[in-house]
């Protein structure tokens, strides 16, 4: 069976045990933190549980793309003033602790926490499965906490680091930013350290975390700590490993044919199973709103980003679907909505037709793809001042993406570090427009305030850098957590 076509979420009941000896029985066929990790087979279902939280709601869907496209100068929120008005407030910089978005992913992202904590904690007492396994199994989750956390700190700066299912007091105080990165750094090296590369998964394994996306995840987490040696390091190692390339096509990428292709370091997998549970919502809130209607319409293209391609840039046409195209399995017409001005939308999160309804997406969703590193790798190198060998790596992503035509996008052959540097600024501008990387970009090379501010938004610098800490957590730490600066 193929791991993007099943998913295996784990349910562990922990069970009030009374004294009474009838009470104190264990229920047959049901299974407790007591009589669960038994097998290899329980060992992997548990860490397809983590794998099935990259898909929820709460982790990359609605407020997901809130908190980083819609919140960026590369999107407005899109759909109906009043629909999702907690996510106006966000592209706006009028909200509060008290928004749903910061407490959504919070609540998401840390389930994904616990149920790698678990993983971590009770596959190595599983009494017999193979050793090789065991040890993968624990990379794998210790990669996906890395991540869970790598997302947490860059949104909220200081936030509890949890590295037990179950501690002591669920009251714990927020972490300095340095002993969280240092936790995601050690846990990405960890899985480096046992992963096998993705070309060594057996196909029914596709899909699942690599020695490659762990190194990936490395260098962007070193990048964004501007320790740019280090990325650079972590960066080419992959690069000079030979395991990934560029998809020769840049708009075949985001097609179904282009899943888990040459380039994909990491994707979340889901299927439109015709009973369900396969899929994701990521599709649905960004298609077509109208007719005909696929999906909510959020996540609306802006002007800004628009201006911000290169003539001629074949991929404006691969990221926005205007209404009056063709949809991209040219089945119809974009009509939209008339009574919404304005309408464009995230072509990269179109999928065709498919079983379930439009909540049960299809689509993967791509969190790291090797032009990202080519470009992680580019932008480490010319700030070490190593520019002439940023720009061959620069040039790559750019040569793919002009499809042959040389008069547009043509090499860059500047050797002015500022000048290279601000060439790969909008060159991921533009390679990864729309798959929610932009406003993690601008906050970590500080350019936040300036974007925000040219666009009219009431952005306050040294306060919007980051979200605040959901109010809600921190009335039930009964004042343990701490709040953001400014909040």
């Amino acid at each position: 069976m193929q791991f993007k076509k099943y998913f295996i979420a784990l349910g562990l009941i922990v069970s009030l045990v009374s004294c009474t000896e009838v009470l104190d029985r264990e229920p047959q066929g049901v299974f407790t933190l007591d009589n669960y990790f038994q097998t290899g087979e329980q060992a992997e279902q548990s860490v397809n549980a983590i794998y099935n939280q990259l898909r929820e709601w709460q982790v990359h869907v609605f407020s997901f793309i809130g908190m980083t496209d819609i919140v960026s100068d590369d999107s407005e929120k899109g759909s109906f003033p009043s629909d999702g008005f907690f996510l106006q407030e966000v592209e706006d910089f009028t909200f509060t602790a008290s928004n749903t978005a910061p407490a959504s992913v919070w609540s998401g992202y840390y389930d994904g926490v616990f149920r790698a904590n678990l993983a971590i904690e009770r596959i190595p007492e599983v009494p017999e499965m193979d050793e090789e396994l065991r040890e993968r199994l624990i990379a794998e989750a210790r990669v996906l906490r890395g991540y869970f956390y790598f997302t947490l700190v860059r949104w909220f700066g200081e936030v509890p680091l949890v590295l037990e299912p179950f501690p002591a007091s669920f009251a714990i105080p927020r972490s300095g930013v340095d002993a969280v990165y240092d936790q995601i750094v050690a846990d990405l090296e960890a899985g480096a350290a046992v992963l096998p590369a993705k070309s060594e998964y057996a196909d029914a394994d596709l899909g699942r975390v690599t020695r490659g996306t762990a190194k990936g995840l490395l260098a962007k987490v070193q990048l964004t700590r501007q320790n740019f040696s280090e990325a650079a390091t972590a960066a080419l190692e992959v690069i000079e490993g030979g395991e990934y390339s560029l998809a020769p096509s840049y708009g075949s990428i985001f097609t179904r044919e282009g899943e888990n292709g040459p380039g994909s370091m990491f994707e979340v997998q889901a299927t439109a199973l015709p009973m369900g549970g396969g899929g994701t919502q990521y599709n649905e809130v960004q298609g077509v709103r109208g007719e005909p209607n696929l999906g909510w319409g959020f996540n609306n293209p802006s002007d800004d980003l628009l201006r911000s391609f290169e003539i001629g840039d074949p991929r404006l046409d691969a990221t926005i679907l205007s209404v009056g195209e063709v949809l991209p399995d040219g089945s119809a017409l974009v009509v939209g909505d008339d009574n919404i001005v304005g309408e464009r939308f995230n072509q990269k999160a179109f999928v065709v037709d498919h079983p379930g309804g439009n909540g049960n997406g299809p689509g993967n969703i791509r969190i790291l793809r090797y032009a990202d590193l080519l470009l992680i790798a580019a932008e480490a190198l010319n700030e070490t001042g190593r520019t002439a060998e940023a720009l061959p790596l620069l040039n790559l992503v750019r040569e793919r993406a002009r499809g042959g035509f040389r008069r547009i996008l043509p090499d860059v052959t500047s050797l002015d570090q500022a000048e290279v540097r601000n060439a790969i600024y909008r060159e991921r501008r533009s390679e990864l427009a729309l798959e929610q990387h932009r406003w993690f970009d601008l906050v970590r090379t500080g350019r936040a305030a300036t974007a925000m501010q040219a666009l009219g938004k009431d952005f306050v610098a040294g306060k919007h850098e980051l979200f605040p800490i959901p109010q809600g957590e921190i009335d039930l730490s009964e004042g343990v957590l701490s709040q953001n600066a400014g909040w």
